[in-house]
């Protein structure tokens, strides 16, 4: 089976290396791919929003399956105009993935099956949450404890359009939970938890995520998935506009119970890169049954022992990117025993260079997340470029 995987960061690398194991892949494709990726099968330079370009790709080096990483041309409805040519996607509908492109469709839709959620206030009170509408790269939520927080918050909200949502401060740890679902059905995969702010202690803005870890405690993954994923996809489906692909459920554990903070339409960045070592076995079957509406005939991987990534970002994130500066120690990180996924990086003069925010993310595989967490942050050692940063407390107690 030939596959395309499309985007560009650490989560389509982590998506391409599993892939690439896969018993029954072919030839391995990304757009637009990055260096990492590259090792692992053919890159072109076709952008992730371009549906005609992905297309004629998709014809011409005869893809079977594609796979979408990134939460916009799912939106944006890529998805929709490459099923409409005949290709296999796996990834929602442009409707479906509104579960993430509107957070006030995502509340109606969990409204109306009744899941626990944070509740919407009329007026931001602090405490409480203020949320950009629509997509913001993970940096469109301000928890805010005072008025002050409030009013610094609604013009950086209102700056990625739409209008402000209001909610409930929910105090616990998050869980990221990931199910696939071919539309009507829905398997359990893993659950992980990420670290969303820029700095050790969860202090400073929030990114894209600084790293994260799986398993993340002792969770019954069933129960949470029967409880948050069915009901919406089961709507979804009443509504005409079933959900496939990987549905992720960003959860607060509070002492009520677990409460939904938010649903994306996609493989999470970067709890993928944690979530997909510790699944022993092979993944596109999965994906594949998905896709083409039969995940029955598909067993899921089965999770096995533990994994921590850490973000290696560039000194200015998440304010600005960095690019052009070198990077060294991947091979010697490698050597020690992590895997490094590719997230923000290019070649320049025959030289690995920064081209991003997050640049590198360090994955560290072991018996527990324990022995994880020390062989992610010795490779984590191993690298260095100009400026680098990184969270020293991600898994730790």
């Amino acid at each position: 089976m030939n596959v395309l995987v499309v985007g560009s960061g650490g989560r389509e690398h982590a998506l391409a290396w599993k892939l690439s194991s896969s018993p029954e892949i072919g030839e391995l494709h990304a757009a637009p791919g990055n260096p990492g990726i590259a090792a692992l099968g053919s890159c072109h330079p076709v952008r992730p929003d371009d549906a005609e370009g992905l297309l004629e790709l998709v014809r011409t080096v005869d893809v079977d399956l594609v796979v979408i990483g990134p939460e916009a041309p799912l939106v944006s409805g890529v998805g929709d105009e490459l099923r409409h040519a005949g290709v296999s996607v796996f990834g929602p509908s442009a409707a479906a993935a509104q579960i993430e492109g509107s957070k006030s469709y995502a509340k109606h839709v969990v409204e109306s099956v009744g899941a626990p959620a944070a509740a919407t206030l009329d007026e931001p009170v602090a405490p409480c949450v203020v949320k950009a509408d629509g997509l913001a790269a993970g940096k469109g939520v301000f928890v805010c404890l005072t008025q002050e927080e409030v009013k610094a918050a609604l013009p950086q909200v209102l700056a990625f359009g739409g209008q402000p949502i209001f909610e409930e401060l929910l105090e616990g740890e998050e869980l990221s939970v990931f199910a696939v679902s071919d539309g009507s059905r829905v398997v359990p995969l893993a659950a992980a938890r990420d670290y969303k702010r820029v700095g050790d202690g969860d202090t400073g803005p929030n990114t894209g995520g600084m790293g994260a870890y799986s398993p993340a405690g002792d969770v019954d993954l069933e129960t949470l998935v029967s409880t948050f994923h069915e009901p919406v996809v089961a709507e979804l489906a009443r509504q005409g506009q079933p959900f496939t692909g990987l549905l992720y459920a960003g959860l607060m554990l509070t002492a009520d119970g677990p409460k939904l903070l938010e649903f994306n339409c996609r493989f999470g960045d970067p709890e993928t890169q944690s979530v997909l070592p510790c699944l022993d076995g092979d993944l596109l079957p999965l994906l594949a049954g998905a896709a083409s509406g039969r995940l029955d005939d598909s067993p899921a991987p089965a999770p096995s022992g533990a994994a921590v990534t850490v973000v290696l970002a560039g000194g200015s994130y998440p304010e600005t990117g960095d690019s052009g500066t070198p990077i060294a120690g991947i091979d010697a990180a490698q050597a020690c025993g992590a895997l490094v996924f590719h997230a923000g990086t290019a070649h320049a003069d025959g030289r690995l260079v920064t081209n991003g925010g997050r640049i590198l993310n360090v994955t560290g595989v072991g018996a527990t997340v324990a022995d994880a967490r020390a062989r992610a942050y010795a490779g984590v050692e191993k690298i260095s470029f100009a400026g680098a940063r990184y969270r020293r407390d991600v898994a730790g107690v």
